[in-house]
């Protein structure tokens, strides 16, 4: 199968894709095969949050159209120009075990899509959390080239019989990843946080923005903002007035659990919080916070805060500010990574293309 099939193929999901939207999903004639999957996507979007209880139909909405903006043949093309590919590109076929992560819906598509569009084979054991979405994106891949059938493989047990592996987990599984793992080419992710550098100079509008990176997905994403670095004397009332726009996710009641039982645990260890009725912060070294909340940390200038961002970058998957950190990207878009934003900041398609 020629490169140029390869995008095709995921150009027509992309366009199968696009016809979904929360408020506005119109079926389209020119799609292909939306005879066969169009409605039972619909339903399964609607289904996914039995399978997953944080997968509502908003939040597996915003993936769905994160990925329908993404599968074009500009992005496409784009992401592609900057390698070599073998004109014979399927000569050295490799198989790819894929362990996916769940916390989010199809946060594990990227790594899919790379292997595919390189020419390999992939042998995937999903998330239990996630087990439904990838698959029947799958079946709608194999029905536009049925080709596909052979290079697509889900597997429930032990995984055998691959050449290479690409593994995603918590830094526990990621010590159990490496060693089980140690005599094959890998990538294994281990937990990353994004954070936010302020400096009191953000409009409202960027504040809100914020607060999309803070709560899409509830916050379970390694590019959700958890932790705030602000200088010294900082007031955090323009902060609370902008993200009052998404006091709604309260009334989520896996999200409220969360946060009356981690704000009950901060008060019980005497924690100082600030607290606005549906999002806790509290000042602490860590990058990780726990659902419903956000923890924050004061600087004193902005070239020690740099430095130690830098040093730090290995527990860091992106950065939001208003341009007041090298590589730092808008509010409001961690949520919006293109094809080229590597999770990790590690090239999985020259992984798949040098790898032996």
């Amino acid at each position: 199968m020629t490169l140029e099939t390869k995008k095709s193929i995921f150009v027509e999901l992309g366009k199968f894709l696009k016809q979904f939207s929360e408020n506005d999903t119109i079926k389209k004639s020119d799609v292909l095969h939306n005879d066969l999957f169009f409605d039972d996507f619909e339903k399964l979007i609607y289904l996914s949050q039995s399978h997953n209880g944080w997968y509502t139909p908003e939040q597996v909405y915003f993936a769905i159209k994160s990925w329908a903006d993404a599968l074009t043949e500009e992005n496409i093309d784009k992401w592609l120009s900057a390698y070599s590919f073998d004109t014979q590109d399927d000569k050295n076929e490799k198989t790819v075990a894929l362990i996916l992560a769940g916390n989010i819906p199809l946060v594990g598509f990227h790594d899919f899509l790379s292997v595919l569009i390189t020419g390999n084979k992939t042998l995937i054991k999903t998330s239990s959390n996630d087990q439904h979405l990838l698959p029947f994106l799958a079946k709608y891949l194999i029905a536009v080239d049925e080709s596909l059938k052979e290079k697509i493989t889900f597997v429930e047990g032990k995984l055998e019989n691959f050449d290479t592996v690409i593994a995603t987990g918590s830094n526990n599984t990621a010590r159990y990843f490496e060693y089980y793992f140690k005599d094959k080419p890998s990538i294994i992710r281990k937990n990353r946080n994004s954070a936010a550098v302020l400096n009191g100079n953000e409009t409202h509008e960027q504040l809100e923005a914020l607060g999309e990176d803070i709560f899409r997905y509830f916050g379970l994403g390694c590019r959700n903002v958890s932790k705030l670095f602000v200088p010294k004397g900082y007031s955090f009332d323009a902060f609370f007035q902008a993200i009052f726009k998404y006091q709604d996710v309260i009334h989520y009641e896996k999200y409220a659990n969360n946060y009356d039982y981690n704000k009950a645990v901060f008060l019980m260890s005497n924690f100082k919080l600030l607290d606005n009725g549906f999002l806790t912060l509290k000042e602490d070294l860590s990058y990780a916070s726990p659902i419903s909340s956000v923890f924050y940390e004061f600087y004193e200038n902005i070239e020690d805060l740099q430095s130690r961002l830098t040093t730090d970058s290995e527990q860091i998957q992106c950065i939001v500010s208003n341009d007041l950190i090298k590589n730092s990207i808008p509010f409001g878009e961690t949520q919006n990574p293109q094809l080229w934003d590597y999770a990790d900041n590690v090239d999985t398609i020259t992984f798949l293309l040098t790898t032996k």
